[in-house]
């Protein structure tokens, strides 16, 4: 009988080497996407549909802004796979690990020496995590201070820029922590079947932070305005009231203490009243029509369910992650090669046991590196569903007479946003949610005033 667990579970199997190839495969392919993009870039026309929307000095900045962050990607990336290399050839994740032992165990009081492995797994988890915002901040600097500096879009100053970091680990170690206590431990209360309670608590997570992260966590970062009485949110509601949205209220959001970029959204589970979010730059610099259009495009997102297909879609990833996670997380090779097997003495002082402890959280992470050929193909998936999920929301805003304005609305995003005007087909199909501005256009069936007239 095929049994995958005693299959790779051998002491000859390479694990390190096998983790570090696919690192580099994973590198390698994208490097070679964003070569594809930077030489598509080089392009010096416009997209025929575009012609006549975006002037050259327009065009030019877009190109050389994606140029920048076409190389500053490529260093990204190079670091980070350094970094993760380094991290695999010198053992840091076990070094780290027996610093998380020592801490809690010098936390703990003395009664409680004898520390969980899901304690130690919270130490390890806040300290690699602290490590890792260190270890970003130069990528995050010169992201805020050079590169969106450079073209006009950071707002960010350097205090408010330490102050969101600091919220952001507190928030991870208040909520993270509870979070993954419970997850780690479904491990150790059914160390053999926790497939299906895996599943239902990761669904309830994923239910509360739709519920609670736009009510209670995004507040702390940004100041939510109720949108003031006037021609912008009578219209609205009246397109709400239209197509029987179930439209609760009405936000503005200071997005330009941080950026110069535009966004819209809406918050509120499937079958819930919903919040409508807009920045405070979309409002500044668009006409009543286009906002309400942009609107009229997530309202369709809604009435096509595509939350739901997504909330599906990623329950049935997460199902294929944990199915395939049952075969290695108690695998005594793949813990040995990265130097986390462990051994607890138990029972009593006269006859003591001996037993090996297999970190959950290690396993997991390392399991997520093996992952790395499906999670490239899934990307593919994914950025697929969304880009379709994308065209039906066009078409919605198009069906309820929205598509002049909806069409005007993008371009006048594209612009403002400096948005890439020519994309590689194989580089946006990995890595674009959404499709090209000229994509959209052409399936909205868009024509210039200029051409018509």
């Amino acid at each position: 009988m095929f049994d995958l667990k005693t299959i790779i579970d051998r002491p000859n199997i390479p694990w390190k080497l096998i983790i570090s190839a696919f690192s580099i495969a994973q590198f390698s392919f994208e490097s070679y996407l964003t070569y594809r993009q930077y030489q598509k870039l080089s392009e010096t026309k416009l997209p025929p549909v575009l012609e006549d929307e975006i002037d050259n000095e327009t065009f030019h900045k877009s190109r050389n802004y994606s140029r920048a962050k076409a190389k500053f990607s490529i260093f990204s990336d190079v670091y980070n796979l350094a970094q993760k290399l380094v991290f695999i050839k010198y053992d840091f994740f076990p070094k780290i690990w027996h610093m998380a032992v020592n801490l809690s165990n010098a936390i703990l009081p003395v009664k409680f020496h004898m520390v969980s492995t899901v304690a130690q797994s919270l130490c390890f988890l806040g300290l690699l995590s602290s490590l890792s915002t260190l270890v970003d901040l130069p990528l995050s600097y010169y992201t805020h201070f050079v590169l969106e500096e450079k073209f006009g879009f950071n707002k960010l100053t350097f205090k408010l820029w330490i102050t969101d970091m600091f919220k952001s680990l507190s928030l991870a170690y208040a909520i993270g922590g509870p979070i993954l206590y419970l997850f780690l431990k479904i491990f150790d209360k059914f160390p053999t079947d926790f497939l299906w309670y895996i599943m239902i608590f990761l669904f309830v997570v994923q239910v509360l932070a739709m519920t609670i992260i736009p009510v209670f966590i995004m507040p702390l970062f940004n100041k939510f305005t109720p949108l003031e009485e006037g021609e912008l949110k009578k219209s609205i509601e009246n397109l709400a009231d239209r197509v029987g949205f179930p439209l609760d209220q009405i936000f503005v959001i200071d997005g330009s203490k941080r950026s110069s970029h535009s966004n819209a959204y809406f918050t509120g589970l499937p079958f819930t009243s919903k919040r409508i979010v807009l920045f405070d730059t979309l409002v500044n610099s668009n006409s009543t029509d286009e906002i309400t259009a942009v609107l009229a495009h997530e309202i369709g997102h809604w009435q096509k369910n595509h939350i739901v297909n997504m909330v599906i879609f990623s329950q049935l990833h997460t199902f294929l992650i944990f199915t395939l996670f049952t075969s290695v997380y108690r695998n005594s090779s793949f813990y040995n090669t990265f130097g986390f097997f462990t051994e607890r003495m138990t029972g009593g002082f006269i006859d003591p046991v001996i037993t090996k402890e297999f970190p959950i959280i290690i396993g997991f992470m390392l399991f997520n590196d093996l992952l790395t050929p499906l999670e490239c193909a899934m990307q593919f998936v994914m950025s697929l569903i969304s880009r379709t999920h994308e065209y039906q929301a066009d078409a919605y805003a198009k069906k309820l007479g929205y598509k002049q304005n909806l069409c005007r609305a993008l371009i006048d995003l594209q612009i403002k946003n400096l948005s890439t005007m020519n994309v590689d087909p194989l580089y946006s199909s990995y890595h674009y949610s959404h499709p090209t501005l000229a994509e959209r256009l052409t399936a909205l069936d868009y024509v210039s005033e200029k051409k018509k007239n």
